[in-house]
């Protein structure tokens, strides 16, 4: 079988649109409250100086209109694309005034024929004049999403990797952006310091009963100079393996609700950009893990959903 088994993201864009409609990512330049001396310093013990900084902008930093218009040029002389979603993907992009992300918004939208909106950010740049501008981008055939990093619903995990924010302020985010009818996509990391299997699908039953429009599945990776990796080379931390990720991956999917789109299964960083581990078996392999092992246990979305 395929991904019958469960909500893609690439079937529900073709759905929607009847085409392939391609992301384009942006680093708007933006930081992160938990890093409030700029990126180079220590927020979350597993991040980098990158952030989530998409690989295919390279590791220089380009103003934003040289960002998209290589991205356009490249996506419509590939892939002979024309519709494209806006994606400010690194770091977190709500961090600053209203005025300012406005601007940046705006321009970045100038620049392309968009269908989408996409903001990645933390539940702590949320705040109800931010979500109204989020708000004022919506029009009919146009939505627009945010992307919250929470990465587990235990409060003391949260404390354990210095995330900055609880999961109750999580929740707080989460409401009043879907009070504003604004798209929510929940992201987490699997095989987090102290976390087995047992607290992986803890956190994934509690936002599944929240019926998110989307979540992303990431498995642990630790960049060179960051805190966890001072961690890892004092013996304090192991990994699970690609497999061990591809089985928490599958059982995750039959608690999520059948509507909720899988944008992601499997972290893609380059290995330039990570120290530990060392090797991810190719995301395309993973994905085709995750079908094998729902397939074999006749598993699919939803299937323990509210379980």
């Amino acid at each position: 079988m395929d991904s019958e088994l469960f909500n893609t993201y690439s079937n529900y864009l073709k759905k929607r649109y009847g085409k392939t409609v391609y992301r384009v990512g942006v680093d708007g330049g933006f930081s992160c409250p938990n890093k409030p001396d700029g990126r180079a310093d220590h927020g979350c013990s597993f991040c980098g100086s990158f952030g989530a900084r998409s690989s295919y902008l390279g590791d220089s930093e380009k103003v934003i209109e040289e960002q998209i218009v290589k991205s356009l040029s490249f996506l419509k002389r590939r892939y002979g694309a024309e519709d494209f979603i806006l994606y400010f993907q690194a770091y977190s992009n709500t961090y600053s005034d209203c005025e300012t992300l406005e601007k940046i918004y705006n321009y970045g939208l100038s620049l392309g024929n968009f269908r989408e909106l996409i903001v990645s950010t933390r539940p702590d740049c949320i705040d109800l004049n931010k979500v109204l501008l989020l708000k004022s981008y919506i029009k009919d055939g146009f939505d627009v999403w945010v992307e919250l990093g929470l990465q587990s619903c235990n409060n003391d995990t949260l404390k354990r990797i210095n995330r900055g924010h609880s999961y109750e302020e999580f929740l707080v985010a989460y409401n009043l952006l879907k009070e504003h009818n604004i798209k929510i996509v929940v992201h987490f990391i699997f095989g987090l310091p102290g976390e087995d299997s047992s607290d992986i699908l803890d956190s994934v039953k509690k936002i599944s009963l929240l019926k998110p429009d989307g979540v992303k599945f990431h498995n642990l990776h630790i960049p060179t100079g960051t805190v966890m990796y001072e961690e890892y080379l004092r013996g304090e931390l192991s990994f699970p393996s690609s497999m061990r990720h591809a089985e928490y991956v599958a059982d995750a999917i039959e608690y999520l609700p059948a509507e909720t789109i899988v944008m992601r299964v499997n972290t893609d960083t380059p290995g330039t950009r990570h120290s530990v581990p060392g090797y991810f078996l190719d995301k395309a392999v993973i994905y085709n893990t995750i079908i094998d092992i729902l397939s074999d246990r006749k598993g699919y979305q939803g299937r323990l959903y509210g379980t």
